[in-house]
């Protein structure tokens, strides 16, 4: 038998504690209440078993990682199996003795592990430390086949690049799904803070709108200091739904935690692509020079 069409989705928004277990226990009593109001696919925030710890350089946080598979994930296969729901499960992966990723698991609602990403984009900002922690992911972009439909998986820093979209796209995806830990340096709000989260939004739906797919982000909540005398990270919230022609569907607050849910029909994504066939019409013979850094003055036939 097809799987339907239509899924609702659930969007888990936390307000992350210190304590791993604590987030763990409440990102499942969460998932339990939106799998017995009907949700088949739920989505955690990035690095949703700890706060945002890359606010600060510190070799003793690698303690947070774990390996694949892990507590966190084989908790939530149970729950996926239990509930027969989809998990997108963000992790601090333990690779190895050294190598750590920033990354996505994907269990599926016979709580098998069906997909793994990891980051591919790192940032370095301040209190953004990420490279510091994170080796760029490996696996490149994908698709990922579960019973609800083919998924893209992608992280934070990911949700800038048009490339990682399309790339992801181009594998199958009618759905991305950028779990995030995204906000506001507290001193930078006023001036720049409603400019930004408005970037952060138009950005995810440019890319439903050029490549025709549902675009899901979830983020945490709360204003997370790695000490007493920093400013922290006021993280925005703000996770959404936008179907492929951009539209908002849902869109969570800025500071409560709440368990977003909502549908979306897939039927849509064909739709959309007939009406605005940006995939057929793309140039593809003409795309040499995005393969370069640069485009230097003596590379003028690159593009």
């Amino acid at each position: 038998m097809q799987p339907s069409s239509k899924i609702r989705v659930g969007l888990v928004q936390l307000a992350c504690s210190p304590g791993p277990k604590d987030n763990l226990d409440r990102a499942v009593a969460k998932i339990e209440v939106a799998a017995r109001d009907g949700v088949t696919l739920v989505c955690l925030p990035e690095l949703f078993t700890s706060q945002y710890f890359c606010q600060k350089e510190d070799a003793a946080l690698f303690d947070l990682a774990e390996p694949v598979p892990g507590p966190s994930t084989e908790a939530l296969s149970k729950i996926a199996k239990q509930y027969k729901i989809v998990i997108i499960v963000p992790i601090f992966e333990r690779r190895t003795a050294g190598i750590y990723h920033n990354s996505i698991v994907v269990l599926d609602k016979d709580g098998s592990l069906v997909g793994l990403y990891r980051k591919m984009h790192i940032p370095d900002d301040p209190a953004y430390y990420e490279k510091f922690y994170f080796t760029p992911g490996d696996k490149g972009f994908q698709a990922i086949s579960t019973s609800v439909g083919k998924v893209g998986t992608l992280i934070c820093w990911d949700q800038w690049y048009p490339e990682a979209a399309r790339l992801t796209t181009l594998q199958g995806a009618e759905m991305l799904f950028y779990p995030t830990a995204i906000g506001w340096h507290p001193s930078e709000k006023a001036q720049e803070g409603k400019a930004q989260r408005e970037a952060w939004q138009t950005i995810q739906r440019s890319h439903a709108i050029a490549n025709g797919v549902f675009v899901v982000s979830v983020n945490r909540i709360g204003h997370e200091k790695p000490n007493a005398g920093a400013d922290g990270i006021e993280f925005w919230g703000s996770s959404f739904v936008c179907d492929p022609f951009g539209v908002v569907l849902a869109e969570a607050s800025i500071d409560k935690e709440e368990t977003l849910m909502t549908e979306v029909d897939l039927r849509r994504v064909e739709e959309v692509r007939r009406n605005w066939p940006f995939l057929r019409d793309r140039r593809v013979d003409a795309y040499g020079g995005i393969t370069k850094r640069f485009l230097d003055q003596e590379d003028p036939g690159e593009c």
